[in-house]
Parts: structure tokens; sequence; C-alpha cells
């Protein structure tokens, strides 16, 4: 999936019906998931990513966008699942959190869906308190499950990237 096909469907995106929202789904490991499309900017390839000393282990580093630095964060290993080495299908999933723009490394991109809110689910009690509060939902797809993220949660609370983001000049 190209950038220019995300940009193009996020902005289209105030067309949509009450009903739904619009989802960006990707994959790490063999689960798939979904952010709202209103917090992704663009989707990259994984260039050169810039090591920061004494960072958290899933804070890949940093990289220049357009002049800007953007910090990128290994969403595997954020979640606790082994490294991997990158592919030609891994992505770098630019958004936007709390005013910040940080990058999320991805195993792939799979495609923009629409979702009617009544497809999704709450997360189920059993998932653990953990991971739990990660998840908006889950959302009840013809023959698969889409794990709903709360990437605001996910990349901030109370492990707030301790990596600045500032502009080149």
């Amino acid at each position: 999936m190209s950038s220019s096909v995300l940009k193009a469907s996020a902005s289209g995106r105030h067309q949509a019906d009450a009903g739904t929202i619009q989802v960006v789904s990707f994959r790490l490991a063999s689960e798939e998931y979904g952010i709202e499309i209103t917090k992704v900017q663009e989707i990259i390839l994984v260039g050169e990513i810039t090591r920061v000393p004494q960072t958290a282990r899933y804070i890949k580093g940093l990289i220049n966008l357009r002049s800007t630095v953007i910090p990128i964060v290994d969403l595997r290993l954020r979640f606790g699942m082994p490294e991997e080495q990158p592919t030609d299908e891994t992505r770098i999933m630019v958004m936007n959190v709390r005013g910040k723009t940080i990058g999320i490394i991805v195993d792939a991109v799979s495609e923009v869906l629409r979702i009617s809110k009544d497809q999704i689910a709450p997360p189920p009690p059993t998932v653990s308190s953990l991971g739990r509060e990660y998840l908006t939902g889950l959302a009840k797809l013809e023959k698969r499950l889409l794990i709903l993220l709360d990437v605001e949660c996910i990349l901030t609370e109370q492990h707030e990237l301790a990596v600045p983001t500032a502009s080149l000049n």
C-alpha cells in the first residue's frame, strides 16, 4: 500500500457515515491489528534509523522525515514479541499522538477498511489487564478478528517516550 493511497483515503474520511470508522490494518507476527485512520499521517518504507543511547529497547531511534526528526518505536518489541529483521513488507506508520509525530514499525500494512460500529465488540474481560488497556475493541469481520489498538495509550501513558522530537534547521 502506498502512502498516496492512504492520503487519498484519509482525505475522504469526513464523508464516512457516522456509524462507521476507517481503520488502517497491519500485521505483527500472525495477528492483524487496526488503528483509526485519523491517527495515521502516512506510511513509509523503513530506512536508516539513528540509534539513541539509553532509551527503552523498543525505541529503535530517530529518522529524518522531510526535516523533522521522528522517534521510531518497534511495535513488536513494545508488545514483548521477539525482534525480527525488516522484510520488503516492513513499514513505518507515521502518526500524530498527542501533538507529537511518532513512527511505529509494523511487519506489513494490509489495507484501509471501513468498519461499522456494530461490528466492534469491547475487549473481552478475559484479556489480561496489561494488554486490555491498549485495546479499543475487536472488529468482527467475515472470517477474521481485527484487534483495534489505542495508539495514544500504547505510546504514552507511563511509558512516555524519552526521545525528543524536533525540527532540523
